[in-house]
């Protein structure tokens, strides 16, 4: 007699889900054990203020407009040198991924430069580009450029060159091959790409903010660590929290837009 009983499928481990509730969960622990710590007088309000601290910073920096101006000015910052960074670096890494006369003189200067800690070329930029806007542009472009071109032709390297041949054999055009396959292969790759450059992007203005700026979040908290409000300080690396997460919530909806079909 055949034995019916069904085998469980061991993959499953390797499609693990996503629980928006259980991220949302960890970070309440972690807020209420800050606040209770806080108020038990077991963490000092001058190293480190309570959320509730923290919390009222942020609804008087939003009443008297500080808030809103200093994330207008770093907004169009990340925007403008994220955007230019991208534009170049999508550009250069379909150039490297498609073109063997490209391709090894660009991987020779990626090679080169994208070791070299951005934050080390920022007083370069300033006595390139001034005190001004275009230093900060320069060095999040800079920042964003070389992991945009890594993983764009890292992207294009991975296509299945089975699905090429196969075009090739219907006798599709390049443009077309390069259209209908190669960019929706190497597309995850390079969106991947997006989610870290967006990271770098912020990490950079921050710096940039603190060297050379009077307004924008990263000059607000180097402001605020000068006077020892730590309140304020505390309020202004939230922000920066919020911003990252907000920017990746709209990635994750253009990834799943971009890939409804799957």
């Amino acid at each position: 007699m055949r034995d019916e009983t069904l085998v469980p499928l061991r993959a499953a481990s390797f499609s693990p889900r996503n629980r928006p509730w259980a991220g949302a969960a960890t970070l309440a622990v972690v807020i209420i054990i800050w606040q209770a710590g806080s108020s038990a007088g077991l963490i000092s309000e001058l190293f480190l203020p309570s959320p509730v601290a923290v919390g009222w910073a942020l609804w008087r920096l939003a009443l008297s407009g500080d808030l809103w101006a200093n994330l207008l000015a770093s907004f169009v910052r990340l925007a403008v040198g994220w955007t230019l960074g991208t534009a170049v670096g999508v550009a250069l890494g379909f150039a490297v991924g498609m073109f063997t006369l490209v391709r090894s003189p660009v991987l020779a200067l990626v090679s080169a430069l994208f070791p070299i800690p951005k934050i080390a070329l920022v007083p370069l930029f300033i006595i390139w580009f001034g005190i001004g806007e275009g230093s900060k542009f320069a060095t999040l472009a800079i920042g964003v450029l070389f992991p945009t071109v890594i993983s764009t032709y890292s992207g294009i390297d991975n296509v299945q060159r089975n699905l090429i041949a196969m075009g090739q054999s219907f006798n599709l055009s390049t443009w077309s091959i390069v259209r209908k396959i190669v960019l929706p292969g190497a597309l995850p790759s390079v969106l991947a790409g997006f989610r870290i450059t967006i990271s770098v992007a912020i990490i950079l203005l921050v710096a940039a903010e603190m060297i050379g700026a009077d307004s924008g979040i990263g000059a607000f908290i180097l402001s605020a660590g000068n006077l020892y409000r730590t309140d304020d300080l505390i309020a202004g690396v939230v922000i920066l929290s919020l911003m990252g997460l907000s920017l990746a919530a709209i990635l994750t909806r253009v990834e799943r837009a971009v890939f409804s079909w799957r």
